[in-house]
């Protein structure tokens, strides 16, 4: 708790040996409070923390044996890459032979053997974020912690620290608990995701699950982009009854935009087709966005750009259509 507010609640999750998972929410959803618990940052007002069926609620951050990394880095600015690596062993009392020994394997492993004698400000952020990740592993925690790991990273250097990542950790097998706020981060890099939101877990599942079958509304919302088909200006056709108290949902790249005339498809008797107006059409590379009115509905629709394919623009008249087995139920 933060004086009144209670940041976590009732939280109870499990996270199995050498599992990547990630906890995923917008900020004030409890994710961060959640990682400095386990960190030891923070303690608990009520509840315990286990690893390997021990409590460590009332063990000293720097008791528990646990490598972190965060977005910051965190690292010595006045000391070398090497010693950087070293400081973590010479605190659990390696001797100096090993500490070198091991600080060499990790410097080649990381791509980093010719920067062990530069200062991290000598650094660009992608090295600087090797390192810190070479420190967090290089005294073989059982647990690893990343906090915003790749935040302050650009688009591309995230996409080529998110592979260094998941190497890193099919290599060595860590427990690694993840904590972020960026979708295709979690979905790229874990074997599940918990999804938070005021405090609480919304759901938990792999990435497929999550994106595919989202529980809420919430969360197909924050996972990605979802079309929520509320009080639609036309019957919702689906695989199966939609209860009371439900929304339809489906993903933009799970409908195809089509001229009105378009021949049908094979599989036209699983499908539902509706006719719109274009409002919008934005063109991201690998991708064409639409924004098309059905009625008082307007749906977003992702098609892969493909040559041969007709292109539409505001005010042209299309048909959407999409699989019935598709449309995904969610409740408020």
């Amino acid at each position: 708790m933060y004086g009144p507010v209670t940041a976590v609640k009732d939280l109870s999750l499990a996270v199995r040996r050498g599992e990547f998972l990630t906890i995923l929410g917008p900020s004030g959803s409890g994710k961060t409070t959640a990682l400095m618990l386990l960190a030891g940052f923070e303690a608990p007002t009520q509840g315990d923390i286990l690893i390997a069926g021990k409590s460590i609620a009332a063990v000293p951050s720097y008791r528990r044996d646990q490598g972190i990394v965060f977005q910051s880095y965190a690292l010595f600015p006045h000391l070398t890459v090497r010693r950087n690596l070293e400081f973590p062993l010479e605190m659990r009392g390696m001797n100096a032979a090993e500490r070198a020994s091991r600080v060499k394997r990790m410097l080649e492993r990381v791509h980093l053997n010719e920067f062990g004698d530069r200062l991290p400000s000598q650094l660009s952020g992608g090295q600087q974020q090797r390192v810190a990740l070479a420190r967090a592993l290089i005294a073989d925690p059982p647990v690893l912690l990343l906090d915003e790991p790749l935040g302050a990273l650009d688009r591309n250097l995230r996409e080529q620290m998110q592979g260094e990542i998941k190497s890193l950790h099919r290599e060595f097998g860590k427990t690694t608990i993840c904590v972020t706020h960026d979708q295709e981060e979690a979905l790229t890099l874990s074997d599940r995701i918990v999804v938070m939101r005021d405090g609480r877990i919304e759901q938990t599942g792999t990435p497929e699950a999550l994106y595919d079958r989202p529980r809420t509304r919430f969360v197909a919302k924050f996972l990605g982009e979802a079309n929520i088909l509320e009080n639609p200006a036309f019957p919702i056709e689906a695989d199966t009854v939609q209860p009371s108290g439900t929304m339809a949902m489906i993903r933009p790249e799970r409908i195809r935009v089509l001229t009105p005339a378009a021949s049908r498809s094979a599989d036209t008797d699983q499908r539902q087709s509706v006719t719109g107006i274009v409002d919008d059409m934005i063109y991201a590379g690998p991708q064409r966005k639409y924004t098309v009115r059905v009625g008082e509905n307007v749906l977003i629709v992702r098609e892969h750009v493909a040559s041969g394919q007709p292109v539409f623009h505001s005010g042209d008249e299309v048909r959407l259509d999409w699989l019935r087995s598709d449309v995904r139920l969610v409740v408020a």
